[in-house]
């Protein structure tokens, strides 16, 4: 396993994230406890999850399937960098209750402590802002995190989905009290989706963020998806099926898919290691199901990818350049 530090902190993260999402929804506990123990086994240290993940009337599932895989001891916590999430509406019985959401002093504290206690653990490595919130002054949200850190809940914070200027805001403002401020920004970015290149990236690189890709398969479109479908193993639909509907998008794929194919490379595993060559890059995170997906993922580890792969890669899904040249001179 490879390790990396996380922005500009000293904290040292494997090169994968183990995403969580689907422990609960789609897979079982003792699955679920399965891929995490063969994660640590391979050298993966960092998880990432949110205290929304459960969805519908099991929001908080996820986080507790993590606690009880904590519970059986043998040094997991311990091991493991752990990142959560605040911001969705967390309301009694699935209800979206006022002051149950965002990002104000009053829902940080509420959402920390029942994350911790979810989790089984007394602290947060890292704690990351699940969306912007335009209703929350960064000087109160910064105020509650300072007093977490000093609590030791908290070790880190980090973001998700925030634009550029969101970054840069944060920051500022972190600053000018004496907070660390964000040391991670969690976006979405692919080989199809790579708008993050334009303001994302380059503002988490100013101010020393690391860039932790959700999504690198793009919804699995990365991994291969025109070959299952015509092998018949998988069936293409809703957000996937609708984007390949666009003729010159699906030929982007077949494009890919066909340049994978002549070079002996699987789809899946090229788009992760693409994602490790990337500047600003911490890692991606890694969905799996299933221990073989795990495996699979794993394997991205190894490979090579050339200058002129990499150069082909970018003629079927160029950038969208550095910004402000993208849009303006």
């Amino acid at each position: 396993m490879e390790y990396t530090q996380l922005g500009r902190t000293g904290l040292k993260v494997s090169r994968l994230v183990l995403g969580t999402m689907n422990f609960g929804p789609q897979t079982d506990e003792a699955t679920s406890h399965a891929i995490m123990d063969a994660a640590l086994d391979a050298g993966l240290n960092f998880f990432d999850t949110a205290n929304v993940y459960g969805w519908a009337e099991n929001k908080g599932r996820t986080e507790s399937i993590i606690g009880s895989w904590f519970a059986k001891g043998d040094g997991r916590r311990d091991r493991t960098v752990l990142a959560t999430k605040v911001y969705g509406n967390m309301g009694p019985d699935g209800e979206a209750w006022p002051n149950h959401d965002k990002l104000s002093a009053l829902n940080i504290r509420r959402a920390v402590e029942a994350s911790l206690k979810r989790l089984g653990t007394d602290y947060i490595d890292v704690y990351q802002f699940h969306h912007i919130d335009r209703s929350t002054p960064f000087e109160e949200i910064w105020q509650a995190v300072d007093v977490l850190i000093q609590q030791g809940k908290v070790l880190y914070a980090g973001s998700s989905n925030f634009p550029g200027y969101k970054i840069a805001q944060a920051n500022e403002t972190a600053a000018r009290r004496g907070s660390v401020g964000l040391v991670s920004e969690q976006c979405l970015y692919n080989l199809y989706e790579r708008r993050a290149e334009m303001e994302v990236i380059p503002a988490a690189q100013e101010y020393g963020l690391g860039v932790i890709p959700w999504s690198p398969l793009h919804g699995g479109l990365l991994g291969g998806v025109l070959k299952k479908e015509t092998e018949g193993k998988r069936r293409t639909e809703g957000r996937a099926a609708a984007t390949l509907a666009d003729p010159t998008v699906r030929a982007q794929f077949q494009a890919y898919e066909d340049l994978l194919d002549k070079h002996g490379l699987e789809p899946g595993e090229t788009a992760l290691a693409w994602l490790l060559t990337r500047p600003g890059v911490t890692g991606p995170i890694v969905g799996p199901r299933t221990p073989e997906q795990l495996t699979s993922a794993l394997r991205a580890l190894e490979v090579e990818l050339s200058e002129e792969l990499l150069a082909s890669l970018d003629e079927i899904f160029p950038g969208p350049g550095p910004s402000p040249e993208a849009f303006a001179w």
